[in-house]
């Protein structure tokens, strides 16, 4: 194994992009081996790199991680990102836990029949807006701090502003009743190592597109369409 993660995915999004996303906050270089391949996949298989035969998985410190939790976690304490006692790493798990919710509603999208992505989208756009926005609003507001938890950059902070441009990319102005979200989302995206994150030619994926979601079918061998919410 080479000194800097490797990771073990398709070229694209997915359960990987929050440990992509969560890697660069922390101003770690990575590499990344694409699955193409149903024979990539098998080997992985073959080879017992994949213990619950899924990915994502990830090469770090001499451990091949699967489980994207334990590969977020991992990192988030390695990295000093997961708060400074036990109390603020309890409430970085609760806010990461409901963005992760959030997130499961916009991950199944583009594996969607065409007739059920309209439908997907408004569900999307409701949730966001109805339970979880207003959410990291009031906790915002309350304690009246930069970051989520502990006034320190944390995962929490990575999965939110991950989370808020996923949404945005559903539609563009979700954010217009949400003050602090606005201005957290301006704050955490000028953060050096974010900042570096967002701009083009970084190793941040688009939005899954007809061939991504092609590649994953072939090399999963999924032969089922989705249905929305």
């Amino acid at each position: 194994m080479s000194g800097k993660p490797k990771l073990y995915y398709f070229n694209g999004r997915g359960k990987m992009e929050s440990i992509r996303w969560l890697l660069a906050a922390a101003g770690v270089e990575f590499e990344e081996e694409f699955l193409e391949t149903r024979e990539q996949y098998e080997k992985l298989l073959q080879g017992g790199s994949l213990l619950f035969q899924q990915v994502p998985m990830v090469e770090i410190d001499g451990m091949r991680m699967v489980q994207t939790r334990a590969i977020l976690s991992y990192i988030a304490a390695k990295y000093n990102l997961y708060g400074k006692d036990l109390k603020e790493r309890a409430l970085i798990d609760m806010y990461v836990g409901g963005t992760d919710d959030l997130m499961s509603f916009i991950m199944m999208f583009p594996f969607l029949l065409a007739e059920d992505k309209e439908k997907q989208r408004a569900f999307i756009v409701q949730k966001a807006t109805g339970r979880y926005f207003p959410a990291y609003e009031k906790i915002l507001k309350d304690h009246g701090q930069d970051f989520l938890v502990g006034n320190s950059f944390s995962w929490a902070d990575v999965h939110l502003l991950e989370a808020i441009l996923m949404v945005e990319e559903k539609k563009s102005d979700v954010l217009s009743g949400f003050p602090q979200l606005q201005a957290f989302k301006a704050r955490i995206s000028s953060i050096p190592t974010v900042k570096k994150f967002l701009e083009p030619g970084s190793q941040r994926k688009p939005v899954p597109d007809d061939k991504y979601v092609e590649t994953v079918r072939r090399v999963l061998r999924m032969y089922y369409d989705l249905k929305a919410n």
